[in-house]
């Protein structure tokens, strides 16, 4: 980790909700960091248990108890504690959902992203910014650039990507998601998301990303990615990377090679107060950098390793 000291400005204002579900390890890890911010109010939800795992109860159990029992600033809990598993699709989903029926605005964080201590207050002071601006939809604690910066004179830069390892938004953009993705059989047909990206190599990566979600994936983040997408709604990301993902490996659900370069990041503070451009455009070079040098890189991969496992 490489995060340099940082020193808020002022006590958090900002509500926190806390994705997690069986891994003791990593949500220690994070909620450190949570409770070295001492957010307000603080939202838990939790998945139960899948009755074909022997033992995860127990993990499960262990998780939601050590969260309830280290919480010892003032603070307002709220607890969303499945008895059932609903995996990750609609527990996650509904977990924001029952965030945002709460709070007009807040940072979401799963028990395997790390923030560094500014993260939360960069979120907090884009969140009111932004507020009532509705061209910008969320705001993501990643860079991807690795040190890399098309323009060192602000803190971010606006984007049609953002990741979801630590991010915030707002109830009046989440109102628009939809876990089934409506409409996605006409923007595909239509080929507007060609409109989206400009050329059909990034349109189509995405098709197959939907394409997934409609064939029965389990997850919940490629779908906001594309209510985004159809609202021309764009995500701020910051110059410097703010969280790193502690999740690589064989345990994880989506994250699993620890070769992955992501797997390696830093994490860094930003300096406060931030500073914001003076226009709001999305920055296109940086966008196409991220997709050439990671996105198309990364997909390419995966298939290289694909074809090499159905050969033999």
């Amino acid at each position: 980790m490489e995060e340099t000291t940082f020193t808020p400005l002022n006590p958090l204002r900002t509500p926190i909700l806390f994705l997690v579900f069986n891994r003791l390890d990593t949500t220690m890890k994070v909620f450190k960091a949570i409770r070295q911010a001492k957010p307000p109010k603080l939202y838990v939800a939790a998945d139960g248990a899948r009755e074909s795992r022997g033992g995860e109860a127990e993990k499960v159990k262990a998780v939601r108890d050590y969260i309830l029992s280290n919480i010892d600033w003032e603070c307002e809990v709220n607890t969303l504690f499945r008895e059932q598993n609903f995996g990750c699709k609609m527990a996650v989903s509904g977990a924001i959902d029952w965030f945002f029926a709460n709070e007009e605005m807040g940072i979401i964080l799963e028990d395997d992203c790390l923030p560094s201590q500014s993260f939360f207050w960069f979120c907090e002071e884009l969140l009111e910014r932004y507020k009532d601006d509705m061209r910008v939809w969320h705001i993501a604690g990643n860079n991807f650039h690795f040190g890399w910066k098309r323009d060192e004179n602000y803190s971010y830069y606006f984007s049609y990507y953002g990741s979801i390892w630590g991010w915030a938004s707002w109830k009046s953009r989440w109102d628009h998601y939809t876990v089934d993705m409506q409409g996605y059989e006409e923007i595909k047909s239509k080929n507007y998301l060609w409109d989206i990206f400009g050329n059909q190599s990034e349109a189509s990566f995405r098709i197959s990303n939907f394409d997934e979600i409609i064939n029965g994936l389990n997850t919940w983040d490629f779908q906001w990615a594309y209510t985004r997408f159809i609202n021309s709604a764009l995500s701020i990301v910051p110059n410097v990377n703010l969280v790193k993902n502690l999740g690589f490996g064989e345990d994880a659900t989506h994250t699993h090679s620890k070769n992955d370069r992501r797997a390696n990041m830093g994490i860094f503070n930003i300096s406060l107060p931030l500073k914001n451009p003076k226009f709001l455009i999305r920055d296109k070079k940086s966008d196409d950098k991220f997709f050439n040098e990671f996105i198309k890189y990364e997909s390419s991969f995966i298939k290289k390793i694909a074809k090499k496992v159905l050969k033999k």
